[in-house]
């Protein structure tokens, strides 16, 4: 639904006003959906330069399958476990 130019400013003011009284910035959920997107991208591409760094080209072949998940703590997950896992399978376990 769109607000007539009008009344969609009026609203905008509104809401600005409210989050500095309150202290309290409101956040659409389609802004956290980007937020969200945005972590996740950049959790992936770590995700691909630490399985590059450490496993080599072997590495980037567990990618397609890792780019699959959603879960942006299980990315973290995976991201954190790079530095500890000594096999590619050791680091599957973690997400499977």
């Amino acid at each position: 639904m769109r607000l007539p130019e009008e009344l969609e400013n009026s609203f905008w003011q509104e809401v600005i006003q409210y989050e500095e009284e309150k202290k309290m910035p409101y956040i659409t959920s389609v802004e956290r959906r980007g937020i969200q997107k945005g972590i996740r991208e950049g959790l992936l591409e770590a995700i691909e330069m630490g399985l590059e760094l450490k496993f080599g080209s072997e590495g980037l072949t567990m990618l397609p399958e890792i780019s699959q998940i959603q879960d942006v703590e299980i990315l973290r997950a995976i991201l954190t476990s790079i530095k500890t896992v000594n096999t590619l399978e050791e680091l599957r376990r973690i997400y499977q």
